[in-house]
């Protein structure tokens, strides 16, 4: 028969519902949805994040190389990066004067921001790390534009890192034993 898949879903979206507002049960309708629920009442009762949460992304400033790996891959387009080049002292002494790269402009686009994590992953010197702060709303959307310095910010509430679980970074390589592995052209003798 068709529609027996939905008439099984509305039953129980409406048991649970009951079960949420009539915690009782429905011999005592005193609707409490509060005790009921299992949500959180945000607020006035603050949850924490679970570790590795992604809510918003601080800047290393100092670790930055102005590489625009981070901008070239986003696809929101929602970083902007501009810098230029400074002559840096020698290393060794009688060396040639070095190039570093500067930062001047380094924004992020909370607007635009789908919170993918390219970024983070792509960048190879560690200058973006994810934070689990996740209240910075803003009361104008031109306000969600974080600069270098409100982004360097946000480096105070990043997390300690956390290992990994026992042999979860740990990869077994998987190779064929060396007999198996001989060239066509040994048969040939």
């Amino acid at each position: 028969m068709r529609g027996m898949g939905m008439l099984k879903g509305m039953g129980v979206t409406g048991r649970t519902m009951l079960r949420t507002l009539f915690p009782d049960g429905l011999r005592k309708p005193v609707p409490a949805p509060s005790r009921g629920a299992h949500t959180v009442q945000y607020p006035h009762v603050k949850e924490a994040p679970v570790a590795r949460a992604r809510g918003v992304i601080g800047l290393h400033h100092d670790n930055c190389t102005v590489c625009m790996l981070c901008a070239r891959e986003c696809p929101d387009w929602c970083i902007y990066i501009e810098g230029h080049k400074e002559l840096a002292p020698p290393r060794r002494p009688g060396g040639k004067p070095r190039a570093r790269a500067k930062i001047d402009r380094f924004d992020i686009d909370y607007a635009l921001c789908m919170y993918c994590g390219i970024c983070v992953e792509v960048c190879p010197f560690d200058a973006l790390f994810w934070s689990p702060e996740f209240e910075y709303s803003e009361p104008r959307i031109a306000d969600l534009l974080h600069d270098a310095d409100r982004l360097a910010d946000w480096m105070e509430t990043v997390p300690e890192f956390e290992t990994y679980e026992p042999g979860a970074n740990v990869k077994q390589p998987k190779l064929p034993e060396p007999s198996q592995h001989r060239p066509p052209w040994s048969a040939i003798q």
